[in-house]
């Protein structure tokens, strides 16, 4: 897991550090981003594990069914059953270091109030590229054979995606990276405000509000596919 972690950022590693930065993003801004980019990944796998960030493997190979017949509500038995301490901690702790070394060389107040702000907007990448994953994923009910395996491909998007600074990539493009694919939220968004990048002293709110829009759709399409599963599942 840790040498997984240090290949997908690598790339963005490597050309931060050969030009000294990338856009208007410095070295060591960027690798501020990369080390929270790896935090969110981390956080999900450590409290999400197992197939509960990968939905549709749980809905498509019928283990959902498990899931209904225990003497609990299902959302109490998503939100404790992919507790994985250990495989999680492989990339949280790199991403933790990583994040401090850089913050030593950044002209940041770390005040209380920053600290808030950055756990509930950690949270909040944390919560939409979760809801993501369970939006493409209740896919499963209506097509539990084809789309078994969906949300690994939504999980290789953002992974792949969430390590570079995206200033750069025009506005229809950057617009499309924060709604249809909202991998813009999962570090360079929340990063760009925590740093001071963004002028709009509201930015630090926008991932919070972000993520209700997310959850709220998400929780919606999956519980239309759970209607749908109880006419059709086992």
């Amino acid at each position: 897991e840790t040498m997984l972690n240090a290949a997908n950022v690598g790339s963005t590693f490597l050309l931060a550090e050969r030009f000294d930065g990338i856009g208007i993003w410095s070295r060591d801004e960027v690798l501020f981003m990369l080390g929270y980019g790896i935090l969110v990944g981390s956080a999900v796998f450590t409290f999400f594990g197992y197939n509960v960030s990968h939905i549709s493997r749980r809905v498509g190979r019928g283990q959902l069914d498990h899931a209904l017949i225990q003497p609990q509500p299902v959302w109490l038995g998503l939100l404790t059953d992919g507790f994985n301490p250990f495989g999680g901690s492989a990339g949280l702790i790199p991403a933790i270091a990583l994040m401090l070394w850089a913050g030593r060389h950044l002209t940041i107040a770390v005040t209380p109030g920053w600290l808030a702000l950055f756990a509930l907007n950690l949270a909040a990448s944390c919560a939409i590229a979760l809801a993501f994953s369970f939006f493409w994923g209740s896919l499963a009910f209506w097509a539990p054979r084809a789309a078994e395996e969906i949300t690994s491909s939504t999980w290789r998007m953002i992974d792949q995606l969430k390590t570079f600074p995206l200033d750069g990539v025009g506005g229809v493009l950057a617009t499309g990276l924060l709604t249809a694919l909202p991998v813009g939220f999962v570090a360079w968004f929340p990063c760009r405000a925590l740093l001071g990048l963004d002028p709009n002293p509201y930015a630090v709110v926008v991932t919070p509000l972000a993520a209700i829009v997310f959850v709220s759709i998400a929780i919606w399409v999956f519980r239309k596919g759970m209607q749908h599963y109880g006419h059709t599942g086992s």
